[in-house]
């Protein structure tokens, strides 16, 4: 038992400041901002759902993916990174104000896509992905069927404690933010994205010295 609670403390205390669902609220609700409550909170179901496969996914084969294609976690860093890096300057650089000025522009904004950029990599970026998938492949090797069971039902309660969070975080996102007033909301989400941007760069970084290391 006390294995089955450690497994899941150290899957959720080793995704959640990936993840960082607290922190990524303000952006969900600057993409979300024209959308009405119903179909923010619906979205948040559906980040939460997508972001559970994703991670169950990358925990369970996606080590066996990366080893089958020949892809080392560092080009997968690199790619993240410049996908998250390019996502956070779109977000920084994008003309829609979240002081919601012209009715005309808000009832005529579409719905955001919730795979696209809100499960990822908003929410599910290579970061998190990378941290799944390692792991997962620490799973250690020859271990019998009632060990593999336990260690893996183990992280998916870890999963599903992440996703949850996620879900907390962004279906009540809109009470959260609309304390700090519309500018406040603004000057959140523009400095999130820059955070954002950051975090990109630092991913792109780590998988370079990754190859840089292997190359040696």
């Amino acid at each position: 038992m006390n294995v089955f609670a450690d497994t899941v403390l150290l899957t959720y205390a080793a995704l959640f400041p990936i993840v960082n669902p607290v922190g990524s609220a303000p952006l969900f609700l600057g993409l979300t901002q024209f959308c009405t409550d119903k179909e923010r909170h619906s979205l948040a179901a559906r980040v939460a759902a997508g972001s559970f496969f994703l991670l169950l996914g990358s925990l369970l084969i996606g080590s066996y993916v990366l080893e089958f294609f020949g892809i080392s976690l560092g080009v997968v860093r690199i790619g993240g990174g410049l996908v998250v890096a390019t996502f956070g300057w779109k977000l920084l650089n994008s003309d829609e104000r979240p002081d919601g000025d012209g009715g005309e522009t808000k009832s005529a904004s579409p719905v955001p896509d919730a795979f696209y950029p809100l499960t990822m990599p908003l929410t599910v970026g290579p970061g998190s992905i990378s941290v799944a998938i390692t792991l997962g492949s620490q799973r250690p090797r020859g271990a019998s069927l009632m060990h593999w069971l336990q260690a893996g039902s183990a992280s998916v309660v870890g999963i599903v404690g992440i996703v949850l969070t996620v879900y907390l975080c962004y279906r009540f996102a809109e009470r959260t933010v609309a304390r700090l007033g519309k500018t406040a909301t603004n000057v959140v989400v523009r400095l999130s994205a820059f955070i954002m941007l950051c975090i990109g760069i630092e991913i792109l970084w780590s998988g370079w010295s990754d190859l840089n290391a292997l190359a040696k």
